[in-house]
């Protein structure tokens, strides 16, 4: 029989409903630990001189406390499913065809979701897809869950209804109509048929309707060479994969140029194929993404750029209008030789804001009879009409304009002249915004129309000639949200919906495919276009022109887009703000680059302080009586003597999460829609502190991290020159470090082994990847402060490495030519500073995954350890963050979680906030404080594929694995697979000549391998 007896330890449990005893009972730290005083306080953290050891102390007692409150899991109320959609099986995912199209970045993609949630872009790589997603397009899946989202319409700043906002449009239309009032939709590039076909019929109900069409970048005067040529207004297409010599005159083709896609084509021409490849040769001013690929880079101001042009065109077409004499007359001369020699082979670009400039690209590239030029497939991405909107603005000043309506547009943060439409805007009567957000124009206007996401709308895209392709619609709206398409067809007194008007405009006669079919596939290709005939032009006259170029009285400024910012649309990004430019590996800011004479002469710097973070003067820029004050300097080597560049898209405020409102906003000096203006620099006071995560400014002759050769090289000599093995000491002998283990190997040739190879020639540095992994991999934002601290999380980075000669085999040469250590010493250092004109290479490190890991031998909990199929695990559950991993790793790819920045309010960024979270891939764990991370070569993905494969009864087929930056690679420079499997690509390619591993002589055997770099000088 049981006992009943009842045991105390004090009088006080003999009280009935005792506090004192039921806290004791509960907690076995009565008092709270005061840990948060100390760890969670920064400042106080950084002037703190507390030793490791009570350091220790803390975390280890802090830790105890936390593991046991964590014995009483949270409560979490959910919702099941009333009933279940059949076509979502929890767990799995479903992805969707659709199309991005936001008037400056247009792509075809896969959009992946979980449970009815986007989560990530991905390729769509069925035949008819125009043009691969960049950095800010698998970037917009974060911003369909940004909290600064317009929930529903604003009449006069106060929150209204559809009907409400319905009532009051109609209204003002109808009294534009009945007093002949001029009726003005301004839109971005949609390249829409069936919204083309909608404004039509919207605006033949109006005696005074004009549809004016802004591109916040202008390419107005592209268009504008392309119409008088061949009668419409668009962009010629142009595919590299079919030229042998490449010229750019100050086009970026490998960034934004003509909307950009451009890099897949060029990728393919740039890798060494039966002893030939490419030629590329860049003229420019900014280091840009094209010029740092380029085999040969030429320097230029812009207006010496269109004399080269000049010589060019005489050189094609045998002409001679007379050219100024400019610098780098006998480069110029020799590209052009080069180019008339290629003939069809041959293609010239040119990225220039002049329609003269345009008009002779036209008329080479005809000469030429270039087969990667074709106007026949010509590009509608971009419609912009600067002269229209210049028109507009004067029409609003002039109060003629009575409803103006808006969508996809910001002209009052994106005009130059914004204080004058701000000024016409209040003459309007009636006007409505269709946005996202309450951005510096809604937040203006009559109505501000709550527009949704792309992911939550439907459409259809042109982005060229022969090609079409869907958008639909990957979740329900998420706020009381409406399109502009459906808006426009309810105010006509059309019940329609726009899906039932897109259905019925969409005609399968020219596809073949059934509506279902067209929204599943999300592409078409009609290969078979009309043929275009130029017709007479005044090329001769064009080139004079452009001969007669003056040149600036002072420094030239050249605006630009960042590939990680674009046009600014997506400045409340903050996967995009983290961003590290591919250049200046520079994040969180834009900045003015300068020369490195320019600098000297006007006494701006850049400078490393003792944390390593970077520090630059400040600047104020003058263009036109136009101040922008507070300006950072980034002394840019390959930038132009007398020139200076600076990105668009930041400098924005409305809307804008605080943390998200950086930089200076350039298009204030963006005057006529011109790139090009002449500016005065004025050295200010103070300095500023960038984030740049690359302290090192060359390669300084570390042959053995970048291995390139020349063309002639590697048809020439045998592979062991050119791609040398290392060598290490075995018993006093020289003996290749490949031969030489510290460890005994066992048998991988059982299941699969992954490997993946990285093309250096092919490997653009666009960045892609680094945002597809951050998706994938719920890679946190640490803010700019972090940044600067090198606390970055990027699991994936691409360090881009400058010589410091004209060419990184003359870094080797001074390298060997050393003579004793005062001479070592002096030449390093000089090293160190990269050439006015430098050669730049760019490669993505992440964890190498090596079969013979240093990071595995020791961690003291074995946290880290290696798996048969060649990835490297993390045990994220046993790490206790000893960071010994960290400082054994030669590749520093190791990420250590410094602080929580997962609903934290230090680091309000998507993980802060329950809409933000909605994007975390529910297959990978968010890591918490204390942890090491880094790449698991998406062991998720992996895995899923193995399973699938099992459940559908088969083997894995060909090339069937990848991982997030493999898929998200448009240049094809990453490969992944399993080197067990003699059928898939990564084997061959392991087996190449131009096959190495990353610090192969350290003896680590990685399963990540490199192609040695092959440049066409």
């Amino acid at each position: 029989m049981a006992s009943n007896k009842k045991y105390w330890q004090s009088v006080e449990e003999l009280k009935e409903n005792s506090s004192i005893v039921e806290t004791l009972r509960n907690n076995e730290f009565v008092e709270e630990i005061p840990t948060d005083e100390f760890l969670g306080d920064k400042e106080a953290l950084s002037s703190s001189s507390t030793s490791r050891r009570d350091f220790l102390k803390y975390v280890g007692f802090s830790t105890a406390a936390v593991s046991l409150a964590a014995c009483e899991g949270p409560v979490i109320k959910s919702i099941p499913y009333v009933v279940q959609p059949e076509e979502i099986i929890p767990g799995v995912a479903d992805y969707y065809a659709t199309t991005v199209a936001d008037g400056f970045d247009f792509a075809n993609i896969l959009v992946k979701t979980r449970e009815g949630r986007p989560i990530k872009v991905e390729n769509n790589n069925l035949p008819g897809s125009k043009i691969k997603p960049n950095a800010r397009v698998y970037a917009s899946v974060l911003s369909l869950y940004d909290s600064m989202r317009l929930k529903e319409p604003m009449v006069k700043g106060k929150p209204a209804t559809w009907e409400e906002v319905d009532v009051q449009v109609k209204a003002g239309l109808a009294n534009a109509a009945s007093s002949g009032g001029q009726v003005v939709l301004l839109t971005n590039t949609m390249a829409s048929p069936s919204t083309d076909k909608l404004i039509a019929e919207f605006g033949a109900r109006y005696t005074n309707f004009k549809h004016v069409v802004y591109d916040a970048v202008s390419a107005s005067e592209a268009l504008d060479a392309f119409e008088a040529v061949y009668g419409e207004r668009a962009l010629a297409d142009y595919d590299f994969s079919k030229s042998d010599v490449i010229v750019s005159v100050g086009a970026d083709f490998l960034g934004d140029w003509q909307g950009g896609g451009c890099d897949t084509g060029y990728a393919e021409g740039r890798i060494p194929k039966n002893g030939k490849m490419s030629k590329h040769i860049q003229i420019e001013s900014n280091m840009s993404l094209s010029g740092a690929n380029a085999d040969k880079r030429i320097p230029m101001t812009v207006t010496e750029q269109k004399y080269a042009l000049v010589a060019l065109y005489n050189a094609v077409m045998g002409t001679s209008v007379s050219v100024p004499a400019f610098t780098n007359k006998d480069a110029v001369a020799k590209a052009a030789k080069q180019l008339k020699s290629a003939g069809s082979k041959g293609v010239l670009v040119s990225g220039l804001d002049d329609m003269n400039a345009q008009l002779l690209v036209l008329a080479i590239n005809n000469a030429l009879q270039s087969e990667a030029f074709n106007p026949a497939g010509a590009r509608l991405v971009r419609q912009g009409n600067a002269k229209a909107v210049a028109q507009l603005v004067q029409d609003m000043k002039a109060g003629t304009v009575d409803t103006l309506i808006m969508s996809g547009v910001n002209p009052v943060y994106t005009l130059p002249n914004s204080a004058d439409f701000t000024e016409g805007l209040k003459k309007v009567k009636f006007s409505v915004a269709f946005s996202m957000k309450e951005d510096e124009t809604a937040s203006l206007t009559t109505i501000a129309a709550a527009a949704p996401h792309y992911l939550e709308s439907w459409g259809d895209v042109s982005m060229a000639k022969g090609y079409y392709s869907i958008t639909q619609p990957t979740i329900r709206p998420l706020f009381k949200t409406r399109q502009l398409q459906d808006s426009l067809l309810l105010w006509s007194g059309n019940s329609q919906s726009y899906y039932d008007y897109l259905k019925a405009s969409y005609t399968a006669e020219g596809t073949g495919k059934t509506w279902n079919q067209i929204v599943h596939d999300g592409v078409h290709h009609d290969a078979a276009t009309s043929a275009v005939v130029a017709s007479p032009t005044d090329f001769g006259g064009a080139a004079s022109r452009l001969a007669g170029a003056k040149k600036a009285a002072g420094l030239e400024l050249v605006l630009y887009t960042k590939v990680g910012m674009g046009d600014g649309q997506q400045a409340n990004n903050p996967w995009l703000q983290e961003f590290p430019d591919p250049i200046t590996r520079v994040s969180w800011d834009n900045y003015v680059t300068v020369s490195k004479a320019d600098a000297e002469e006007l006494g701006l710097e850049n400078y490393n302080v003792a944390n390593g973070g970077m520090n630059g003067s400040i600047v104020t820029l003058e263009v036109n009586g136009k101040k922008l004050e507070n300006v950072p300097v980034i002394v840019q080597p390959g930038q132009a003597k007398g020139t200076v560049g600076l990105s668009l898209g930041y400098g924005r405020t409305a809307a804008m999460k605080k943390e998200m409102m950086t930089g200076v906003n350039a298009y204030t000096l963006y005057n006529n829609f011109n790139s090009l203006q002449s500016v005065k620099l004025t050295k200010a006071s103070g300095d500023h502190e960038f984030a740049c995560i690359q302290l090192h400014k060359t390669l300084m002759g570390r042959g053995d991290i970048i291995k390139e050769t020349t063309l002639s090289e590697f048809n020439k000599k045998d592979a062991s020159e050119w791609n040398e093995v290392p060598m290490v000491s075995l018993d006093h002998k020289a003996v290749p470090a490949t031969s030489v283990d510290l460890w005994t190997s066992f048998d991988r040739t059982t299941g699969h082994h992954f490997n993946l190879s990285i093309d250096l020639n092919a490997c653009t540095g666009c960045g892609a990847c680094v945002i597809a992994c951050h998706a994938e991999n719920n890679v946190p934002v640490v803010g700019k402060s972090e940044v600067r601290r090198s606390r970055d999380m990027h699991w994936l980075r691409i360090d881009r490495y400058y010589s410091s000669e004209e060419t990184f085999a003359g870094d080797v040469e001074v390298k060997e030519n050393i003579s004793g250590l005062m001479d070592s010493i002096d030449t390093f250092d000089a090293m160190e500073d990269p050439s006015e004109n430098p050669q730049v290479a760019f490669q993505p490190v992440f964890c190498q995954h090596c079969n013979h890991a240093p990071c595995e031998t020791v961690c003291p909990v074995a946290a880290t350890s290696h798996s048969r199929q060649g990835q490297n695990h993390m045990a994220y559950n046993r790490c206790v963050g000893t960071r010994y991993c960290a400082n054994n790793c030669p590749y520093k790819v190791r990420r250590f979680n410094w602080f929580l920045y997962n609903k934290n309010e230090e680091f309000d960024y998507h993980m802060n906030d329950d809409l933000g979270r909605m994007v975390l891939n529910p297959d990978v764990n968010v890591r918490s404080r204390g942890v090491m991370e880094k790449c698991s070569l998406c062991i998720q993905m992996t895995q899923a594929t193995i399973l699938n494969a099992k459940r559908e009864g088969r083997q894995v087929k060909k090339d069937e694995f990848y991982t997030a930056c493999t898929e998200a690679c448009g240049s094809g420079a990453m490969v992944f697979g399993d080197v067990n499997n003699e059928e898939d690509t990564v084997v061959k390619l392991k087996e190449d000549d131009r096959m190495y591993h990353l610090l192969e002589h350290i003896g680590t055997k990685p399963n990540v391998f490199y192609q040695v770099k092959v440049r066409n000088t």
